[in-house]
Formats: C-alpha cells, structure tokens, sequence
C-alpha cells in the first residue's frame, strides 16, 4: 500500500507536470546515447538525422503517454485516499472509528516524541434508548450528529474524537494534566447540554456522562480505557450529567491477561 506521504503527492497537479516533463525527457535523452552509439560511423548527416529523430519521436510520443499516465494515476490516488478516508470515518457523525479511534491512540502513546501526558474521556449519552423509543431511529441519528458536533466544538486543534459503538464517544486529549481534562469534560458536558434538539417539534435536552483516565507516563489504550469506563459507569450511577475523571496512578494495576 502507498504511504500517505506518497498519494498526497500523487494528487497535486505538479506531480502530473513533472511526470509529463521528466518522463520524455528520460526518454530523449536514452534515445539520444543510444543514436549517437548506434549511427556513429554513418556519417554526420545520418548522425544528425539520427539525433533530430531521438528527440521529435519520444516528445511527439511520449509528452502524451506520460500525460495520460500521470492523470490516472493521479485518478487513483484521490481514489485511494477517498477509501481510506471511508474506511477510518463513521459514516453518521464524521469522527474516527473504533478501530482507526483506537490505532491513532496506540500510535501517540508508543511515540517518543517528548514527555507522554494526556487523557482520554469516555462519553456516553444519557437516556438514549428513550429517543430512539419515544421520537424513532432518525431523531436518535440526528441526536447523534449534534451530540459528535458539539463535543467537537471545544475540542483543540491535535485532540481526537472518535465513536467507539451506538451512543459512546471517546475523545483523546494529549499533552493535559488532570485539572485541563477535567476542565474539557466540562466544557463538553456544557456544550452538549446546551445544543438544540428538537425531535418533532418537540424540545428534549440532551446529555451526556463523561469517564476520564489521565495518564503521565507509559501506559497503553486498554488500561486507559478500562479506567475511564469505570469512571464513566459510576458518573451513569451518580445521577448523570456529569464527568468523573481520575488519574491512572490512582487506580490499582489490573491483569488484563486474565480477562482476555
């Protein structure tokens, strides 16, 4: 598979424009050594011939060829990125999938790249089986899409979001100490909270309960978020509507080998 690095060049147009120059030019110049080898003890008029011919032909040629070439390939490469992009996004709310949610996380984490701090939130919406019931599926869907754009209109630029399955979001927020996620997961519950939803004509007050895990440190994505579900699980039970973040140090160590 192409990296990334390599379709995002294939899709610019100057990399069409440079396959259309270098390409013939390539071919010019091997026609050209191979006419000057090839017609060398000719003469000088068949030599020149020979060398008129090795430029005119590979340009009249090839300048199309690498032309058409160059476009579908460019052609592919949107392609490409375009399924990609399908693949790792939820169709409904635009965010990361599980999967890609999970593997983005996984990647910061066993980065080097400067000290390792951060959180990750748990968000589960509150009474959701109650829209779906009362108001239908599409009302729940709608529900959805502003519950995933609320939550990201407090986001920052790095921090990601992603669906984790039905009405759970996970949000990672790198580079935070507990008194930041804190501070986010309320920004998040009061965002939700105040977004408009009005199934039917109907008003009906979304929100949302927050788990959190703040970690400083090496640690990995399942202990993450096998913590903040906790968190998230006694947030549900203490009446909703509100955010229980902890730091992993606080947490005893738990074997996940034994639970696999």
């Amino acid at each position: 598979m192409m990296s990334p690095r390599a379709v995002n060049g294939l899709q610019s147009w100057s990399s069409v424009a440079r396959w259309t120059l270098f390409g013939p030019l390539a071919c010019v110049i091997i026609a050209l050594v191979y006419n000057a080898v090839a017609f060398a003890d000719l003469g000088e008029e068949a030599l020149q011939r020979a060398m008129v011919s090795a430029i005119m032909l590979p340009l009249l040629l090839a300048v199309p060829l690498f032309f058409y070439l160059s476009m579908r390939i460019r052609s592919l490469a949107i392609m490409n990125r375009r399924l990609g992009l399908v693949a790792r996004t939820d169709s409904l709310t635009a965010c990361l999938n599980r999967g890609a949610f999970t593997a983005k996380v996984e990647t910061h984490l066993s980065s080097n790249v400067g000290p390792q701090t951060g959180a990750l939130l748990i968000i589960d919406a509150d009474n959701f089986k109650a829209i779906n019931d009362l108001h239908g599926h599409d009302a729940g869907d709608e529900a959805l899409t502003i519950l995933a754009r609320s939550i990201r209109s407090v986001l920052r630029a790095g921090d990601l979001i992603g669906r984790m399955g039905g009405e759970e979001f996970g949000v990672f927020l790198p580079s935070v100490d507990q008194a930041e996620a804190e501070q986010m997961a309320e920004r998040v519950r009061r965002a939700v909270q105040l977004a408009q939803f009005s199934p039917r004509g109907q008003t009906y007050a979304l929100t949302v309960s927050i788990g959190g895990a703040v970690f400083d440190g090496t640690t990995n994505f399942t202990e993450l978020f096998h913590i903040a579900d906790q968190r998230l699980y006694g947030a549900k039970h203490s009446g909703r509507n509100q955010a229980a973040i902890v730091h992993t140090l606080d947490q005893p160590p738990v074997d996940y080998r034994k639970s696999a």
